[in-house]
């Protein structure tokens, strides 16, 4: 067997394949949330509590995921179903690549100015790479198209916006704080970088189911 039978679509579209990945990310999707209790809690105190839907990025990342993969496994048969599963998926890749890139340059823009790596860092580094990776492999499986994409670049563009705005973007390393605005500049920039990105893995997985 080839090593790149692993990444085919032939492989990835398996239904065991798609459990095991659906499962993986609900359990990541779930202890997200956990591990942003206490933001989601200050955030509710202190602030409007429409803000709250804004403050956890990447388990909100992965949930998008994870119900592209149910689509996957369980196809929608109607229109508005099919739209549907259009938008999610497109959200799902987007902030998949953003917040998988994001959270582990954050890691490692806070260890370069002085604070200490933990385990916790390298487990988040780990699975943040992992979002990142997945989705632009299993974008071939997925029923993008440049509408959705554009909605979802715009959804998560408002969401840079809401998080600088007012003040609920994810805790960061200590030392970053001190470099604020470069952390926001970095941030809507890799907001575009992400979405061209996907558009880039999507046209390019078309391309190739074109001439196959």
């Amino acid at each position: 067997m080839s090593v790149t039978y692993l990444w085919s679509r032939e492989f990835l579209s398996k239904r065991l394949i798609l459990w095991v990945l659906l499962i993986s990310n609900v359990l990541g999707t779930v202890y997200g949330y956990i591990w942003y209790g206490g933001q989601l809690y200050n955030t509710a105190m202190n602030h409007s509590l429409w803000q709250l839907i804004f403050v956890p990025d990447s388990p909100t990342a992965s949930l998008f995921f994870s119900l592209a993969l149910i689509m996957l496994l369980y196809p929608p048969k109607q229109l508005a179903g099919l739209l549907f599963q259009q938008l999610i998926e497109a959200l799902a890749v987007v902030t998949s690549i953003k917040y998988g890139i994001w959270a582990v340059a954050m890691i490692f823009a806070g260890a370069s100015q002085g604070s200490e790596l933990i385990w916790q860092d390298w487990m988040l580094v780990a699975s943040h790479t992992a979002m990142a990776v997945e989705a632009l492999i299993f974008v071939k499986l997925l029923h993008i198209r440049w509408s959705a994409l554009t909605v979802a670049i715009m959804w998560t563009l408002l969401n840079d916006t809401v998080d600088y705005t007012f003040g609920v973007f994810p805790y960061l390393p200590g030392p970053l704080y001190d470099h604020l605005e470069a952390v926001e500049a970095f941030t809507f920039g890799l907001t575009l970088f992400s979405g061209a990105l996907a558009w880039i893995a999507i046209r390019r997985s078309l391309s190739k189911s074109k001439y196959r």
